[in-house]
């Protein structure tokens, strides 16, 4: 759920750890009205207590079809126009706690307008809850694996390691 001072929205978030620490986020979020935009964000976790209690810090894009308000000074009036393609410069930052197999996280997302919009910046406010699918020490156990598999595929054999050393063999 997110608010700012134009909409309140409801959306649709996951998140996928890509590296220690840094995970990809992707959220899709609408007031099913005139203002639904989708966030493609790029974020780095610090613990603050324990790994099941950190902040968090990124970047990302965003587009969407927003509503803008333009104020004219002249006349005192504001012109209120919908359905704009929109497209933005996303951070994030916030705090996040894993609880029972779920996230829930309380975050503030400023939006910086490249396009589309009135409005150059725009903050939101947002509280996410997520389920945890394939928890942290299974995709750790999965990247192990994968390494130790290369490896060993790149390994040389004992044999030919003996006789590149000691130059066993044909001159």
């Amino acid at each position: 759920m997110g608010n700012n001072d134009y909409s309140r929205t409801v959306g649709i978030s996951a998140q996928h750890r890509i590296m220690q620490q840094l995970t990809l986020e992707g959220i899709i979020q609408s007031d099913f009205s005139r203002n639904t935009t989708a966030h493609l964000l790029l974020k780095r976790h610090r613990p603050i207590i324990s790994k099941r209690f950190n902040y968090f810090y990124g970047a990302g894009l965003s587009v969407g079809s927003e509503e803008s308000y333009l104020k004219q000074d002249t006349n005192n009036e504001i012109i209120h126009t919908y359905g704009n393609s929109t497209m933005g410069v996303d951070l994030i930052g916030g705090i996040e706690m894993t609880v029972a197999g779920a996230v829930l996280s309380l975050d503030y997302k400023p939006n910086i307008n490249i396009s589309g919009r009135e409005e150059f910046y725009r903050g939101q406010i947002g509280i996410s809850a997520r389920m945890v699918i394939d928890k942290g020490k299974k995709q750790d156990k999965k990247w192990r694996k994968k390494k130790r598999a290369k490896r060993k595929a790149n390994r040389e054999p004992l044999g030919s390691k003996l006789k590149n050393t000691f130059h066993i063999g044909a001159k």
